[in-house]
């Protein structure tokens, strides 16, 4: 994305993009009875979901590469890593509790 200007990595871009794409496919004639068609998606994702260990190789490589870095400030990612995931998990439970209630409410009326 540097031709651009974008602070968006390329595999996230490629994600979007594919699921622009597939969420219009049944708008595109051409595209629905093409590659795009159910039994296809389903055959692409059975590839991907097959080889998907491989997209972890990059970050396992740049992990290895900052042993160093790891070595020296591991308490602290740690317990920065430990803390992201207290709060994602908090953020998760009261956005369905929320939602649910919102639910309920609608229900009722």
């Amino acid at each position: 994305m540097r031709g651009l200007g974008l602070p968006l990595p390329g595999p996230v871009l490629g994600l979007l993009l594919l699921l622009i794409l597939l969420m219009t496919r049944d708008r595109f004639s051409l595209l629905a009875r093409g590659p795009l068609r159910n039994d296809g998606v389903e055959t692409a994702s059975k590839g991907l979901l097959a080889h998907l260990s491989l997209l972890f190789v990059p970050a396992g490589v740049g992990v290895v590469q900052k042993l160093d870095l790891l070595a020296s400030h591991g308490i602290a990612i740690t317990l920065v890593l430990a803390l992201s995931v207290v709060v994602t998990l908090l953020a998760t439970v009261l956005t369905f509790r929320l939602v649910s209630r919102l639910l309920r409410q609608q229900d009722a009326r």
